[in-house]
């Protein structure tokens, strides 16, 4: 039996680089469609505390990649990404606004929400395309990774410090 970094070395070498980049682009909006499926029904119902936190816990596992040789990524990639997260994260924390109603307290809805996910969906394929020539596929998911971490993780923050405010002056 494969060890498991024999195994991811073996899809690595195996498969070709374009046929990586194209199968995760497509888990990507097909996760895009999903968060946006999942924001726009949690509109519709009282948010709680640990509905904020969970996501950025839940995706923490993802760094467990790092373990592996091919994800790997330079400091100064992980600069940079950790950046243009951060960059993407003030822009949700601005714009993430909750409202009181008479049994809790509802996420408003933001088309700002939507720009910025198919922003980051575009980000992401002309990164791929331009970059993949550069850098290894496994880095640039890394890479990719450290952008999305680095910006949900803030935005939660954010949006738990707006919640907790707003739960306070209710109370």
């Amino acid at each position: 039996m494969l060890k498991l970094q024999e195994w991811v070395d073996y899809i690595f070498t195996s498969i070709p680089p374009v046929y990586l980049i194209i199968g995760s682009t497509v888990i990507f909006i097909v996760m895009t469609t999903f968060v946006y499926t999942m924001r726009a029904r949690a509109a519709s119902k009282p948010i709680q505390a640990k509905k904020i936190i969970l996501p950025p816990l839940f995706m923490s596992t993802g760094m467990l990649m790092f373990l592996f040789d091919e994800f790997q990524v330079p400091w100064i990639q992980v600069l940079e990404a950790s950046l243009v997260g951060l960059v993407f994260s003030a822009v949700l924390i601005k714009t993430t606004m909750f409202e009181m109603k008479e049994d809790g307290i509802y996420l408003k809805k933001s088309k700002a929400f939507l720009v910025i996910l198919f922003s980051l969906l575009i980000l992401r394929m002309v990164g791929k395309l331009v970059l993949s020539s550069s850098i290894d596929v496994g880095e640039l998911g890394g890479m990719f990774f450290i952008l999305a971490f680095s910006m949900i993780l803030p935005w939660r923050v954010g949006m738990l410090v707006k919640f907790k405010k707003l739960e306070r002056s209710a109370n």
